[in-house]
């Protein structure tokens, strides 16, 4: 793995988004979902926010500027499906003020993978 990359999603770590900090302390690190999930865990030349490798399974935050990089993200999904691994993505409103609907989503499709 890339050091450079390595380093940058240890920073990456240290510094979340306040979305990003609720839906860890809110949903994925209390293991609620009864699944290990990884912060900002390198995967390839790409550092997606969340990762549970059991599942196969990556949840993206989007922030504001994620409306300008449309590409750029299509290109990073792309690249993890190609990995067999499913991507979901939530804005940083929804997790701001529905979080409760976000852990329904992130459950939701926990059944549906282990199924």
């Amino acid at each position: 793995m890339n050091k450079t990359i390595q380093i940058h999603a240890r920073k990456n770590r240290l510094n979340l988004t306040s979305p990003e900090k609720k839906i860890w302390q809110q949903i994925l690190s209390r293991k609620q979902t009864g699944y290990k999930f990884l912060r900002q865990h390198p995967i390839g030349h790409y550092i997606p926010d969340f990762y549970c490798r059991v599942l196969k399974l990556i949840i993206e935050i989007d922030g504001d500027s994620h409306c300008f990089q449309e590409e750029y993200d299509l290109k990073r999904t792309a690249y993890f499906e190609s990995r067999k691994l499913k991507v979901i993505r939530f804005n940083n409103r929804d997790v701001l003020y529905n979080i409760e609907g976000v852990e329904d989503v992130i459950l939701q499709e926990i059944t549906k993978i282990i199924e």
